[in-house]
Order: structure tokens, then sequence, then C-alpha cells
């Protein structure tokens, strides 16, 4: 089973590639990240089970399908991933959401923990984790197995910009959780940054280089 689902639309490409111009500031970044999450979140969420029922329209009663189940959590790993969670609450208003703080080792490129804060009902609900950036793929590994260790099943895992080597991880330590991402790109640097990529995704977002 391929996991890796890469969103292939005009709009997504484009705002992507506004994205990646180092010259688009971060009022406008914020923006296109939300955008685009958006757009990726409409595709992640396609196999929603439906349920029939009818509703009164103004002619008369009609069979309809609409979701009856709205038991969904967005989980940003932070910092970047807040960017996204907007973007996805546009679709999903009722969804909760959890925060995992977790960054990257400069040195061993190893993800470390710092803050972690779930819906209490997050182990019922359908987890979607965030994060902009899949480089090495350890920091999105460890917020997976943690949600799992706090007894959470289904979970997928939204990015922007993926790299072989993280999906490559994602896929060998969770072969079950399906990766949506708006842009698969060549490779890892020997920093750990996504080639071409758009640079820290957090630092654009919130202005901070």
């Amino acid at each position: 089973m391929d996991t890796l689902h890469i969103i292939d639309h005009p709009l997504i490409t484009h705002k992507i590639s506004m994205l990646r111009n180092k010259d688009t500031g971060s009022k406008e970044f914020r923006e296109l990240v939300q955008e685009v999450a958006t757009l990726i979140c409409y595709e992640a969420t396609r196999d929603i089970p439906l349920s029939d029922t009818t509703v009164d329209t103004p002619l008369g009663e009609t069979a309809v399908k609409m979701i009856t189940d709205r038991s969904f959590g967005i989980v940003p790993i932070l910092r970047a991933g807040i960017g996204m969670v907007d973007g996805m609450l546009r679709l999903m208003p009722t969804a909760k959401v959890g925060h995992i703080g977790l960054y990257r080792d400069p040195e061993t490129l190893k993800p470390v923990e710092y803050y972690c804060k779930l819906p209490v009902d997050a182990p019922s609900r359908e987890i979607f984790i965030v994060d902009p950036m899949l480089a090495t793929g350890g920091t999105a590994s460890s917020a997976i197995t943690f949600l799992k260790e706090y007894g959470v099943k289904n979970i997928k895992l939204l990015c922007l910009i993926s790299a072989p080597e993280g999906v490559k991880k994602i896929q060998e330590d969770h072969p079950e959780v399906h990766i949506y991402t708006a842009a698969h790109d060549e490779c890892l640097n020997s920093h750990g940054y996504i080639l071409p990529g758009l640079g820290d995704a957090g630092d654009r977002l919130f202005g901070t280089k």
C-alpha cells in the first residue's frame, strides 16, 4: 500500500512556488501556508464516511448524505505546525486542537520533546498531525509514537513539503500512517534541510530570522 499522497493541483503548485520564493514576506507566507493547508486537508478528508439522512429544502423533503461523525483532532508540531491549523479549521471547525512540542537537535538531528497537551478524548478521534516540513522524519515519527502511546489509533500526517528521507522514515516506523504533502522534494542537505525546500518554515512564519 502506497501511503504517500502528493497533492498535484495547479492551485497548490502555484502557492508552493510562492512559498519557496525567498522574497515572500512573513504576512504573505502565513496566508499561503493556511491556504495550502486547507487544500491538503480537503484531500486528506476524502475518505470521511457519510450517513444517510433527510433535510427539508424550500420545496420539500429530500434524502441527503452528511458527515455525522465529527470526531477529528488537529495536532500541530510546535512551532511551525501552528501555521497550518487555522487553514484546516476552516474545513473542520468542530475539530479539537492539541499541541506537541518537539524540536530537532542541531547536532544529532534527533527530536527532543518539551511540551504536550492533547484533547482528553484524543484516542477516539481521527488525528491529523501537521508540520510544514517532513525532513528527516524523526520529529514526526516521534509525534506519531507519542500519540499511539496515548491510545490514538487513527493518524494521518499532513505537511507542505516532504523529502524522501522523511517519507522513508515514517513508512518504516509507521507503515499504516498516510502522508499527505503538497510537494515531494529531492533530498536533504548536510544540515538536514530539504532541498530545494523553502528554508526554515518557523522562522519565515513568525519573522524570527
